[in-house]
């Protein structure tokens, strides 16, 4: 057995007995980052890793096993083909999300169109560059209340080119002025508090529980959102909300009686009901 393979084989072990259910792919991607590669040329390269490439890679693997995410240890994560710097303070972004991207480009078509997006809760700012990127005369405003989170906003910023487009705010909602939107997205917090020490380890102890706890019912920011999401979206706008599993039927209530009016109900790949589109009646 080679080094390379030996460190693998050694590593998915160690993160097996941890209760790791992603144990394999993780320990590839912790050699790879140890190795200064990419995870798909771990397979491939003929250069096994070099003696202080294993040490490191035994200090990553010790993190993974104490379930902190791999994201925060290799500081990225991959988000609409698109990579972004994420760590401690702020949400990792997840597949799930992307449903609110693929439903604001169905709505707005067109490549070309100047308009203007929001984002409410803009966390690392994923979601609202991922759509810059596809609509490149598109300008955008991120609000977010977290100074850690504004850390890696700013960050992926500037690491997409997007300074001249994509400005940031450092408010709570409450706060937006009297623009209106084209475009909001919103991914808030809907995690009922009583559930988040039940969820799995690397999210309850690692990440943001600002970015998580929703409220005793998982309700409470949905509450906030109807009312401003109805002063900030124009005419012929349309927003994009995210929502949690079993939330189906009580968001849209939510939102329908803050004025706006529920156009659909989009689900992720997974087949769950994840974006609530609204428009205003």
């Amino acid at each position: 057995m080679s080094i390379r393979s030996d460190a693998l084989a050694r590593g998915v072990e160690q993160l097996k007995a941890e209760g790791s259910a992603s144990a394999r792919v993780d320990a590839r991607v912790l050699l790879a980052h140890a190795m200064g590669i990419t995870p798909s040329q771990i397979l491939t390269t003929s250069h096994p890793p070099t003696d202080s490439e294993l040490k490191s890679y035994d200090a990553l693997l010790a993190r993974r096993a104490a379930y902190e995410p791999v994201a925060y240890i290799t500081g990225h994560k991959e988000f609409w083909s698109l990579d972004f710097e994420v760590g401690t303070g702020v949400l990792i972004p997840r597949p799930d999300s992307e449903t609110l991207v693929m439903q604001a480009l169905t709505e707005f078509p067109d490549r070309d169109a100047p308009l203007q997006a929001l984002d409410l809760g803009a966390g690392s700012v994923a979601i609202l560059i991922a759509f810059l990127h596809e609509r490149p005369h598109a300008f955008g405003l991120g609000i977010e209340q977290s100074r850690e989170a504004m850390i890696w906003a700013r960050k992926n910023i500037e690491r997409h080119g997007l300074e001249s487009r994509c400005a940031l705010q450092g408010d709570d909602w409450l706060l937006l002025d009297d623009r209106r939107f084209d475009v909001i997205f919103s991914n808030p917090p809907y995690i009922p508090s009583s559930d988040i020490d039940s969820l799995e380890l690397d999210v309850s102890r690692y990440e943001p529980r600002v970015a998580l706890d929703g409220g005793p019912d998982g309700l409470d920011a949905y509450r906030a959102l109807g009312p401003l999401i109805e002063r900030a979206l124009k005419p012929h706008g349309r927003a994009f909300i995210e929502i949690g599993q079993g939330q189906q039927d009580k968001v849209p209530a939510l939102l329908e009686a803050a004025g706006l009016h529920m156009l659909r109900l989009a689900s992720d790949l997974a087949g769950i009901p994840r974006c609530a589109v609204v428009a205003q009646p």
